[in-house]
């Protein structure tokens, strides 16, 4: 059995982690790869096997993933801070053939739910043990290869998939119910035949909760609809108008700066 973490500890360190590969690049994806932060803790932090598998469906979200293996000693330390630096192990976008613990190459939205899909498909019909889990943009789901894969997740009745819908609200151009529709997620899961859970996807203890009774269930899908703040974890940021990507200012710069800074202290 793995070391289960301090989750909350965990959760701080990733998020300063984070933040320092940010300060280095001095741009990133920084609201999509906070708002999943408690997830990728408890996650990586106590739940993922070595049997199981992880899909980052939003890659964008990629440098809090990295942060996490980082943690866990699965990349080193000195590569941290080169996100999408020319020749890095660490690029925009979760790749498994140039980085250490990642197991599916995402990015394309829409795709790395199908991916997992059939992942958890695989492990079933071949009577191997192992839960993966998939982590799901809610501005991702305007692609409709997501409902196909939901689809199928339902018909075959996956219950060794945990599907997580980041419904931090936004997207890139604008709040998803503006650009897209106010997707109800919990009803529609529910209509397709998922356990399904809505949560404060920001409250380490809930997330834990949630897939603690997803990993008890039996007999069809999981999913877990988490409401969530983009740039979770720094107030400026999560006040902010659109976080999806930023180019940061120095102003920007010294909040994150601030963060890391107050984290050490806090941890020390």
């Amino acid at each position: 059995m793995k070391e289960i973490k301090d989750l909350r500890r965990f959760s701080r360190e990733i998020r300063a982690l984070t933040c320092e590969m940010f300060i280095k690049r001095k741009d990133g994806h920084i609201g999509g790869a906070f708002s999943i932060v408690e997830a990728i803790a408890a996650i990586f932090g106590k739940y993922k096997q070595k049997e199981d598998y992880f899909v980052l469906s939003k890659g964008h979200a990629g440098p809090s993933y990295y942060a996490a293996l980082c943690l866990l000693g699965y990349i080193p330390k000195e590569h941290i801070c080169t996100l999408n630096e020319n020749g890095t192990i660490l690029p925009s976008h979760p790749d498994r053939t140039r980085t250490p613990g990642v197991e599916c190459t995402t990015g394309s939205l829409g795709q790395g739910i199908s991916e997992a899909c059939g992942m958890a498909y695989g492990l079933k019909i071949q009577g191997k043990k192992g839960n993966v889990y998939c982590i799901v943009g809610d501005g991702e789901c305007n692609e409709g290869q997501v409902f196909e894969a939901l689809q199928f997740a339902a018909n075959k009745k996956l219950d060794n998939l945990i599907i997580i819908i980041d419904d931090n609200k936004k997207q890139v151009d604008g709040f998803t119910s503006d650009i897209s529709c106010d997707f109800k997620f919990k009803n529609l899961l529910e209509n397709f035949g998922f356990y399904t859970q809505e949560i404060n996807g920001n409250n380490i203890e809930e997330v834990e909760k949630a897939i603690e009774n997803c990993l008890k269930q039996k007999g069809q899908g999981n999913a877990i609809v988490m409401n969530t703040i983009k740039g979770c974890g720094i107030k400026y940021f999560e006040d902010l108008s659109s976080c999806h990507h930023m180019d940061f200012t120095e102003e920007q710069l010294a909040e994150l700066q601030k963060f890391v800074d107050e984290t050490r202290k806090e941890l020390e």
